[in-house]
């Protein structure tokens, strides 16, 4: 079990950590040189490099995922933005980063992560089971794709270990 929070956790920030990356690389120069400099990072590496996603940094490392999301993947990551944290209720982040509630972050940090490298164009309605062992359920209308309550807003950072796609939410595990 703490196996697979650690990977949710990883692959989580491997994904914040791209989309910020893509996001501040769009001018279309050089956008072989830029996915070949993303590919040569890992998801954490992309994640650290973006401002976006200090708060997605913070809560992998108070986890303890960051080995875990700089292994050799290919990890999905639906990474949420600092204002995605921003707008969980008062209170809510800092008490997550707390050391007694280590394994509790890094249950929700991992059921941001699906095993396995899936790219906006092979997405699909449906459920896809998260690394941390809950499924999300994926819904597509027209270009908009929801995974659970959170809209993807950015797609297809890519590193060497996985793809990180932007959600404008903190999503949760359901309570089993």
């Amino acid at each position: 079990m703490k196996s697979k929070s650690l990977l949710l956790a990883a692959m989580a920030i491997t994904t914040s950590s791209g989309l910020l990356y893509a996001d501040n690389h769009k001018d279309g120069q050089g956008e072989k040189k830029d996915a070949a400099a993303a590919d040569a990072k890992d998801i954490v590496t992309i994640a650290s490099e973006a401002e976006d996603f200090s708060t997605l940094v913070a809560a992998v490392k108070a986890a303890g995922l960051v080995e875990v999301l700089k292994g050799d993947g290919p990890f999905t990551v639906f990474a949420p933005t600092n204002a995605a944290f921003a707008a969980l209720p008062e209170g809510t982040v800092a008490d997550l980063m707390k050391p007694e509630n280590k394994e509790k972050l890094a249950t929700i940090l991992t059921y941001h992560v699906v095993a396995g490298k899936l790219m906006a164009k092979d997405v699909a309605a449906g459920k896809v089971k998260s690394v941390q062992g809950s499924e999300l359920t994926i819904t597509v209308d027209g270009g908009t794709v929801m995974v659970d309550a959170a809209k993807v807003t950015k797609t297809d950072i890519v590193g060497s270990n996985g793809v990180i796609h932007v959600i404008d939410k903190v999503i949760m595990p359901k309570a089993e």
